[in-house]
Protein backbone atom coordinates (compact mmCIF):
# COMPACT_ATOMS: atom_id res chain seq x y z
CA UNK A 1 0.00 0.00 0.00
CA UNK A 2 1.41 3.37 -0.99
CA UNK A 3 0.15 7.00 -2.23
CA UNK A 4 1.26 6.06 -5.76
CA UNK A 5 2.54 2.67 -7.16
CA UNK A 6 3.39 1.24 -10.90
CA UNK A 7 5.83 4.01 -11.90
CA UNK A 8 9.75 4.53 -12.08
CA UNK A 9 9.81 6.04 -8.49
CA UNK A 10 11.94 4.64 -6.22
CA UNK A 11 9.38 3.55 -3.59
CA UNK A 12 7.69 2.08 -6.54
CA UNK A 13 10.67 0.19 -8.08
CA UNK A 14 11.19 -0.96 -4.58
CA UNK A 15 7.85 -2.39 -3.51
CA UNK A 16 7.40 -4.49 -6.96
CA UNK A 17 10.77 -5.69 -5.47
CA UNK A 18 8.98 -6.69 -2.85
CA UNK A 19 6.12 -8.15 -4.16
CA UNK A 20 8.12 -10.38 -6.68
CA UNK A 21 9.99 -11.71 -3.38
CA UNK A 22 6.98 -12.72 -1.69
CA UNK A 23 5.41 -14.18 -4.71
CA UNK A 24 8.62 -16.33 -4.95
CA UNK A 25 8.03 -17.06 -1.20
CA UNK A 26 4.53 -18.51 -1.29
CA UNK A 27 2.33 -15.57 -0.75
CA UNK A 28 -0.61 -13.91 -2.77
CA UNK A 29 0.30 -10.36 -3.56
CA UNK A 30 -2.51 -7.07 -3.48
CA UNK A 31 -1.54 -3.72 -4.27
CA UNK A 32 -3.24 -0.96 -3.11
CA UNK A 33 -2.42 2.50 -3.88
CA UNK A 34 -4.11 6.04 -4.41
CA UNK A 35 -3.12 6.43 -8.22
CA UNK A 36 -0.63 4.81 -10.38
CA UNK A 37 -1.37 0.81 -11.60
CA UNK A 38 -2.21 -0.85 -8.86
CA UNK A 39 -4.48 -3.90 -8.24
CA UNK A 40 -6.96 -1.94 -5.83
CA UNK A 41 -6.97 1.90 -6.68
CA UNK A 42 -8.59 4.25 -3.57
CA UNK A 43 -8.05 8.41 -4.96
CA UNK A 44 -7.55 9.64 -1.03
CA UNK A 45 -4.61 8.27 -0.78
CA UNK A 46 -2.80 9.76 -3.70
CA UNK A 47 -0.10 12.49 -3.06
CA UNK A 48 1.31 14.51 -4.99
CA UNK A 49 -2.53 16.88 -5.11
CA UNK A 50 -4.31 15.20 -2.27
CA UNK A 51 -7.62 14.92 -1.99
CA UNK A 52 -9.80 13.86 0.81
CA UNK A 53 -8.47 10.51 2.38
CA UNK A 54 -10.36 7.43 2.02
CA UNK A 55 -13.06 6.31 4.98
CA UNK A 56 -12.15 4.31 7.12
CA UNK A 57 -15.00 1.70 6.11
CA UNK A 58 -13.50 1.67 2.51
CA UNK A 59 -9.94 1.18 3.88
CA UNK A 60 -11.26 -1.78 6.01
CA UNK A 61 -13.12 -2.87 2.83
CA UNK A 62 -10.71 -2.89 0.34
CA UNK A 63 -8.36 -4.75 3.14
CA UNK A 64 -10.62 -7.23 4.30
CA UNK A 65 -9.14 -9.85 2.82
CA UNK A 66 -5.56 -9.37 3.76
CA UNK A 67 -3.69 -11.06 6.53
CA UNK A 68 -0.14 -9.00 6.30
CA UNK A 69 -0.24 -4.86 4.96
CA UNK A 70 2.95 -3.44 4.16
CA UNK A 71 2.75 0.45 3.79
CA UNK A 72 5.50 2.03 1.74
CA UNK A 73 6.16 5.20 2.70
CA UNK A 74 2.82 6.15 3.22
CA UNK A 75 3.58 6.23 7.23
CA UNK A 76 7.06 7.29 7.39
CA UNK A 77 6.70 11.40 6.01
CA UNK A 78 3.75 13.88 6.73
CA UNK A 79 3.06 13.96 2.72
CA UNK A 80 -0.56 13.37 2.99
CA UNK A 81 -1.33 13.69 6.64
CA UNK A 82 -5.31 13.13 6.20
CA UNK A 83 -4.68 9.91 4.52
CA UNK A 84 -1.90 8.64 6.81
CA UNK A 85 -4.30 8.87 10.11
CA UNK A 86 -7.25 6.99 8.21
CA UNK A 87 -4.52 4.10 7.73
CA UNK A 88 -3.41 4.07 10.94
CA UNK A 89 -6.76 4.18 12.30
CA UNK A 90 -7.35 0.65 10.23
CA UNK A 91 -4.52 -1.09 10.84
CA UNK A 92 -4.14 -0.72 15.17
CA UNK A 93 -3.52 -3.93 16.05
CA UNK A 94 -3.54 -5.92 13.07
CA UNK A 95 0.19 -7.46 11.31
CA UNK A 96 1.30 -4.71 9.68
CA UNK A 97 5.05 -3.44 8.02
CA UNK A 98 5.90 -0.19 8.19
CA UNK A 99 8.68 0.60 4.98
CA UNK A 100 10.48 3.47 5.33
CA UNK A 101 12.39 5.05 3.11
CA UNK A 102 12.69 8.51 4.03
CA UNK A 103 11.52 10.05 7.78
CA UNK A 104 10.41 13.64 8.17
CA UNK A 105 13.25 14.73 10.27
CA UNK A 106 15.50 13.71 7.17
CA UNK A 107 14.22 17.09 5.50
CA UNK A 108 14.10 20.49 6.17
CA UNK A 109 10.49 21.06 4.90
CA UNK A 110 9.33 18.54 7.61
CA UNK A 111 11.37 18.95 10.51
CA UNK A 112 8.75 20.76 12.57
CA UNK A 113 6.19 18.18 12.04
CA UNK A 114 8.37 15.53 13.70
CA UNK A 115 6.06 14.83 16.88
CA UNK A 116 4.49 11.61 16.49
CA UNK A 117 6.47 10.43 13.36
CA UNK A 118 6.29 7.68 12.67
CA UNK A 119 3.46 5.69 14.08
CA UNK A 120 3.54 2.69 16.11
CA UNK A 121 1.76 -0.33 17.52
CA UNK A 122 2.90 -3.37 18.71
CA UNK A 123 1.69 -5.44 16.15
CA UNK A 124 3.86 -3.86 13.34
CA UNK A 125 7.19 -4.43 12.34
CA UNK A 126 9.56 -1.72 11.24
CA UNK A 127 11.51 -2.02 8.70
CA UNK A 128 14.47 0.80 6.83
CA UNK A 129 16.72 0.63 3.66
CA UNK A 130 19.61 1.72 5.90
CA UNK A 131 21.46 1.99 9.35
CA UNK A 132 21.28 5.36 8.99
CA UNK A 133 16.81 5.65 9.31
CA UNK A 134 17.50 2.41 12.07
CA UNK A 135 19.44 4.43 14.06
CA UNK A 136 17.37 7.23 14.50
CA UNK A 137 14.41 5.17 14.47
CA UNK A 138 15.83 3.63 17.91
CA UNK A 139 16.70 7.11 18.99
CA UNK A 140 13.17 7.71 19.24
CA UNK A 141 12.09 4.71 21.09
CA UNK A 142 11.21 2.61 17.59
CA UNK A 143 13.00 -0.81 16.99
CA UNK A 144 13.62 -1.23 12.94
CA UNK A 145 15.10 -3.97 11.16
CA UNK A 146 17.39 -3.05 7.92
CA UNK A 147 16.44 -4.89 4.62
CA UNK A 148 18.52 -3.67 1.85
CA UNK A 149 16.04 -3.31 -1.55
CA UNK A 150 16.30 -6.15 -4.02
CA UNK A 151 16.79 -5.55 -7.94
CA UNK A 152 16.67 -8.22 -11.02
CA UNK A 153 20.60 -8.89 -11.21
CA UNK A 154 19.94 -10.79 -14.11
CA UNK A 155 17.71 -8.42 -16.20
CA UNK A 156 18.38 -8.54 -19.62
CA UNK A 157 20.24 -5.51 -21.53
CA UNK A 158 17.76 -3.07 -23.05
CA UNK A 159 17.92 -2.02 -26.61
CA UNK A 160 20.80 1.19 -27.18
CA UNK A 161 20.19 1.77 -30.72
CA UNK A 162 16.25 1.33 -30.66
CA UNK A 163 16.10 3.39 -27.17
CA UNK A 164 18.18 6.02 -28.50
CA UNK A 165 16.22 6.22 -31.98
CA UNK A 166 12.75 7.10 -30.22
CA UNK A 167 14.82 9.92 -28.08
CA UNK A 168 16.58 11.24 -31.41
CA UNK A 169 20.19 10.75 -30.04
CA UNK A 170 22.81 9.57 -32.56
CA UNK A 171 24.43 6.63 -32.13
CA UNK A 172 28.20 8.41 -31.64
CA UNK A 173 26.45 11.24 -29.18
CA UNK A 174 27.46 11.12 -25.39
CA UNK A 175 24.44 10.77 -23.00
CA UNK A 176 24.08 11.56 -19.50
CA UNK A 177 21.06 9.80 -17.99
CA UNK A 178 20.12 11.63 -14.71
CA UNK A 179 16.92 9.31 -13.75
CA UNK A 180 15.16 11.46 -11.00
CA UNK A 181 12.21 13.09 -10.16
CA UNK A 182 12.91 16.94 -10.70
CA UNK A 183 12.99 18.56 -7.43
CA UNK A 184 15.30 21.09 -5.82
CA UNK A 185 16.99 18.27 -3.58
CA UNK A 186 18.08 16.70 -7.12
CA UNK A 187 20.81 19.23 -7.72
CA UNK A 188 19.47 19.22 -11.50
CA UNK A 189 22.25 22.01 -11.42
CA UNK A 190 24.84 20.07 -11.12
CA UNK A 191 24.27 16.87 -13.44
CA UNK A 192 23.51 19.57 -16.23
CA UNK A 193 27.26 21.12 -15.58
CA UNK A 194 28.33 17.32 -15.50
CA UNK A 195 27.00 16.69 -18.77
CA UNK A 196 28.04 20.33 -20.19
CA UNK A 197 31.61 19.31 -19.26
CA UNK A 198 31.54 15.88 -20.95
CA UNK A 199 30.20 17.23 -24.04
CA UNK A 200 27.48 15.22 -23.78
CA UNK A 201 22.88 15.70 -24.23
CA UNK A 202 21.59 15.57 -20.75
CA UNK A 203 18.45 13.78 -20.01
CA UNK A 204 16.14 13.83 -17.12
CA UNK A 205 13.57 10.96 -16.67
CA UNK A 206 11.61 11.71 -14.21
CA UNK A 207 8.73 15.40 -13.98
CA UNK A 208 8.82 17.74 -12.28
CA UNK A 209 7.43 18.12 -8.72
CA UNK A 210 6.92 20.09 -5.60
CA UNK A 211 7.19 23.30 -7.49
CA UNK A 212 10.06 22.79 -9.10
CA UNK A 213 8.56 23.34 -12.71
CA UNK A 214 9.63 27.05 -13.50
CA UNK A 215 13.05 26.37 -12.34
CA UNK A 216 13.22 23.55 -14.59
CA UNK A 217 12.54 25.04 -17.59
CA UNK A 218 14.60 27.94 -17.11
CA UNK A 219 17.56 25.29 -16.23
CA UNK A 220 17.03 23.03 -19.22
CA UNK A 221 16.44 26.59 -21.85
CA UNK A 222 20.61 26.90 -20.80
CA UNK A 223 22.34 23.80 -22.33
CA UNK A 224 24.77 24.33 -25.62
CA UNK A 225 23.22 20.86 -26.28
CA UNK A 226 19.55 20.44 -26.43
CA UNK A 227 18.19 18.47 -23.03
CA UNK A 228 16.25 16.03 -23.29
CA UNK A 229 12.76 15.72 -20.76
CA UNK A 230 10.85 12.53 -21.01
CA UNK A 231 10.12 9.28 -19.04
CA UNK A 232 11.56 6.16 -20.25
CA UNK A 233 10.43 5.24 -23.10
CA UNK A 234 10.73 1.76 -23.11
CA UNK A 235 11.59 0.33 -19.78
CA UNK A 236 14.53 0.65 -17.26
CA UNK A 237 16.80 -1.73 -18.97
CA UNK A 238 16.49 0.18 -22.06
CA UNK A 239 16.85 3.53 -20.52
CA UNK A 240 20.49 2.32 -18.84
CA UNK A 241 21.73 0.83 -22.02
CA UNK A 242 20.85 4.19 -24.18
CA UNK A 243 23.20 6.27 -21.34
CA UNK A 244 27.21 6.52 -21.65
CA UNK A 245 26.48 7.68 -17.74
CA UNK A 246 24.71 8.15 -15.18
CA UNK A 247 24.34 11.17 -12.83
CA UNK A 248 23.18 11.33 -9.67
CA UNK A 249 24.15 14.55 -7.53
CA UNK A 250 21.39 14.45 -4.82
CA UNK A 251 22.24 15.89 -1.60
CA UNK A 252 19.87 13.83 -0.14
CA UNK A 253 18.33 10.17 -0.71
CA UNK A 254 16.59 7.79 1.28
CA UNK A 255 18.33 4.64 -0.37
CA UNK A 256 18.98 6.26 -4.10
CA UNK A 257 18.19 3.29 -6.63
CA UNK A 258 20.28 4.51 -9.61
CA UNK A 259 23.51 3.75 -7.33
CA UNK A 260 22.64 0.08 -7.63
CA UNK A 261 20.99 0.09 -10.72
CA UNK A 262 24.22 1.68 -12.80
CA UNK A 263 25.79 -1.12 -11.62
CA UNK A 264 23.82 -3.87 -12.79
CA UNK A 265 23.55 -2.07 -15.93
CA UNK A 266 27.32 -1.69 -15.97
CA UNK A 267 27.52 2.27 -16.43
CA UNK A 268 29.71 4.66 -14.83
CA UNK A 269 28.21 6.81 -12.36
CA UNK A 270 28.91 10.73 -10.98
CA UNK A 271 28.13 11.21 -7.67
CA UNK A 272 27.39 13.53 -4.60
CA UNK A 273 28.03 11.60 -1.37
CA UNK A 274 25.25 12.02 0.13
CA UNK A 275 25.04 10.20 3.76
CA UNK A 276 23.28 7.16 2.33
CA UNK A 277 25.79 6.70 -0.48
CA UNK A 278 28.67 7.13 2.44
CA UNK A 279 26.87 3.94 3.94
CA UNK A 280 26.58 1.79 0.77
CA UNK A 281 30.28 2.56 -0.49
CA UNK A 282 31.41 0.80 2.43
CA UNK A 283 30.63 -1.90 0.14
CA UNK A 284 33.00 -1.23 -1.70
CA UNK A 285 31.29 0.43 -4.95
CA UNK A 286 33.60 2.37 -7.08
CA UNK A 287 31.76 5.72 -8.10
CA UNK A 288 32.88 9.16 -9.88
CA UNK A 289 32.50 12.36 -8.51
CA UNK A 290 29.76 14.23 -10.22
CA UNK A 291 31.11 18.08 -9.66
CA UNK A 292 34.34 17.21 -11.11
CA UNK A 293 34.39 15.57 -15.08
CA UNK A 294 37.91 15.27 -15.08
CA UNK A 295 37.93 11.55 -13.84
CA UNK A 296 34.77 10.81 -15.45
CA UNK A 297 36.23 11.91 -18.77
CA UNK A 298 39.33 9.74 -18.10
CA UNK A 299 37.36 6.56 -17.74
CA UNK A 300 35.28 7.37 -21.11
CA UNK A 301 38.31 7.98 -23.35
CA UNK A 302 39.64 4.32 -21.82
CA UNK A 303 36.96 2.19 -20.45
CA UNK A 304 38.14 0.17 -17.59
CA UNK A 305 35.80 -3.16 -17.79
CA UNK A 306 37.36 -4.28 -14.25
CA UNK A 307 35.35 -1.62 -12.45
CA UNK A 308 32.04 -2.50 -14.26
CA UNK A 309 32.59 -6.06 -13.30
CA UNK A 310 33.68 -5.11 -10.17
CA UNK A 311 29.93 -2.75 -9.18
CA UNK A 312 27.72 -5.60 -11.17
CA UNK A 313 29.75 -8.14 -8.84
CA UNK A 314 28.70 -6.02 -5.79
CA UNK A 315 25.16 -5.84 -6.86
CA UNK A 316 24.76 -9.34 -7.55
CA UNK A 317 26.04 -10.59 -3.95
CA UNK A 318 23.97 -7.40 -1.95
CA UNK A 319 20.73 -6.44 -3.60
CA UNK A 320 19.38 -9.75 -5.36
CA UNK A 321 15.79 -10.69 -5.32
CA UNK A 322 16.86 -14.27 -3.99
CA UNK A 323 18.60 -12.22 -0.69
CA UNK A 324 15.61 -10.39 -0.31
CA UNK A 325 13.06 -13.31 -0.50
CA UNK A 326 15.48 -14.90 2.76
CA UNK A 327 15.59 -11.13 4.48
CA UNK A 328 11.59 -11.49 4.27
CA UNK A 329 11.17 -14.79 4.59
CA UNK A 330 13.24 -14.22 8.40
CA UNK A 331 11.04 -10.91 8.95
CA UNK A 332 7.69 -13.08 8.57
CA UNK A 333 8.68 -15.77 10.82
CA UNK A 334 9.06 -13.07 13.85
CA UNK A 335 5.07 -12.92 14.00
Amino acid sequence: MSFRLGGTDGVSVAAAAWGRALVDLGHRVVTVAGRGRADRLLPGLAWPDPIAPPTRSELAATLQDVDLVVVENLCSLPLHPAATAAVVAVLRGRPAVLHHYDLPWQRARFAHLVDGWPPDDPAWRHVTLTRLSQHQLAERGIAAEVVLPGFDVDVVPGDRAATRARLGVDDDELLVLHPVRAIARKAVPTALALAEALGARYWLSGPAEEGYDTELARLLAGPSRPALHRPFPSDTAGAYAAADVVAFPSRWEGFGNPLVESAIHRRPLGLHPYPVAEELAELGFRWFPAHDAGPLAAFLADPDPGLLDHNADLARQHFSLARLAGDLARLLATW
